[in-house]
């Protein structure tokens, strides 16, 4: 019987033999949602600081990720049970916890991201509106896009975005002409000769794209149609196809950063707009088209991870509503299926729509009043905190009786979740001091 399936409305009916390219798309869609301009930054400020000393923490980081997506995906596939299902079952401090995540985190990250995607567009048309108009913009074109289409259509605009970005960043890493042999260099494991060059590394390793859309990866899964255990083959390789992607994305922004900016010792400010001062530095070295054709890439990057997490992290509250309903209904032990994610309805539901609208148009009232001191000390102690949170729930579940016993965590499965929890934990304990405690009270 040939490897077929038949996915008609995102819900596959049979399931492939063996794994194959085919099927690829829920890894290319969080890799690109994880990958943000703020990834971007980071990246070129370490190749800029460091040239290619840190390429091999560049490297970790995607394979830390690519440990964590397999872990969340392995949990939907092996189970039949979404994720938010399984942390319910660890206590109600896991839904507290989600709760007071996704409504402080949404509402300054729906302003972060509809500022980002705005950022590139403002320098492209510099003269048409000013930036806040332009991410009001993309926050109401991501919100109609994601509002109407299902998962199908959704992965489909995504693998172009992610062509754009991919094609874009190994253009310039190419027309930089990269010195392979010191790029060869930068993957021995060593240490910049400079202070806080432990927790830059750290960073680096962890920062790149890592956010709540790991955990949604599993949500992607079931949306794509598949359900079960029979896919796990193919889940995996698309894992990890999507996040080789990514870390040939990463590296060719850090061999931008190294030759462009560390060797002419140009530094560029942290945020999104060091990307467009970026863009002015290309248009001096190799002319306006190259320029432009970076701030398209700046673009798809940005935009990638906004409709992303309009899209993955509003399955994941509509999964939180759908079990706290029945709850309420007396069904406590009715566990929350992947046919459920999978059949689409939770994608037209009231409470898939209801996050959209939170993620779209409270954040709007942030881009005319800048954002609140305090909330975004919160904003930034809960984003430091969802990563360690995720990696050690995670080895809790799937080293449990909740998971069957051949999907469980081996030695390797469990030393990469050990590895990526002590990590997170680290940078939330560094993220955590580094407020400004003082003045927040």
């Amino acid at each position: 019987m040939a490897d077929t399936a038949d996915t008609t409305g995102g819900v596959a009916t049979n399931q492939p033999r063996k794994s194959s390219w085919k099927y690829i798309g829920p890894g290319i869609v969080v890799a690109a949602t994880g990958v943000g301009a703020g990834d971007l930054v980071a990246t070129l400020i370490a190749g800029s600081n460091f040239g290619y000393t840190l390429l091999w923490a560049a490297v970790i980081g995607c394979v830390v990720k690519i440990s964590l997506a397999e872990a969340a995906g392995r949990w939907h596939l092996s189970t039949g049970r979404t994720l938010f299902d399984g942390w319910a079952s660890l206590g109600r401090w896991t839904t507290w916890f989600f709760v007071v995540y996704v409504v402080i985190w949404g509402y300054v990250y729906g302003a972060a991201a509809m500022s980002s995607s705005g950022l590139p567009l403002q320098a492209l048309f510099p003269d048409v509106m000013d930036l806040k108009w332009w991410g009001i913009l993309t926050g109401l074109v991501g919100l109609v896009f994601v509002w109407f289409n299902k998962y199908a259509v959704f992965e489909k605009v995504m693998t172009v975005l992610v062509g754009v970005m991919f094609l874009v960043t190994v253009y310039l890493a190419i027309r930089v002409t990269p010195h392979l042999g010191d790029a060869f260099a930068g993957l021995l494991p060593v240490l910049p000769d400079e202070k806080d060059s432990i927790l830059n590394t750290l960073g680096l390793i962890g920062g790149v794209g890592g956010t709540i859309t790991l955990a949604a990866y599993g949500y992607w899964v079931n949306a794509k149609g598949w359900t079960d255990s029979g896919w796990m083959k193919v889940m995996r390789l698309d894992n990890r196809v999507a996040y080789i992607t990514t870390g040939i994305f990463v590296v060719a922004m850090l061999f931008v950063g190294a030759e462009i900016l560390h060797s002419a010792n140009v530094s560029i400010a942290s945020g999104d707009k060091g990307l467009v001062q970026l863009s002015d530095i290309l248009e001096k070295e190799y002319g306006s088209a190259t320029a432009k054709l970076f701030l398209i890439g700046f673009f798809a990057t940005s935009f990638t991870s906004l409709i992303g997490v309009w899209h993955g992290v509003s399955l994941m509250f509509a999964d939180f509503v759908e079990r706290y309903r029945k709850q309420r209904a007396g069904a406590d032990d009715k566990a929350l299926t992947g046919e459920e994610v999978a059949s689409g309805a939770r994608e037209k539901s009231v409470p898939f729509r209801a996050y959209l609208l939170w993620l779209t148009f409270p954040p709007m009232i942030l881009l005319f009043q800048g954002q609140p001191f305090r909330l975004i000390i919160i904003y930034g102690v809960l984003g430091a905190a969802f990563m360690p949170f995720l990696a050690l729930t995670l080895v809790w579940l799937l080293n449990s009786s909740r998971t069957p016993r051949e999907w469980r965590n081996g030695w390797l499965s469990n030393g990469m979740l050990a590895i990526a929890g002590l990590l997170f934990l680290v940078l939330c304990i560094k993220q955590i001091t580094d407020q400004d405690w003082g003045s927040f009270f």
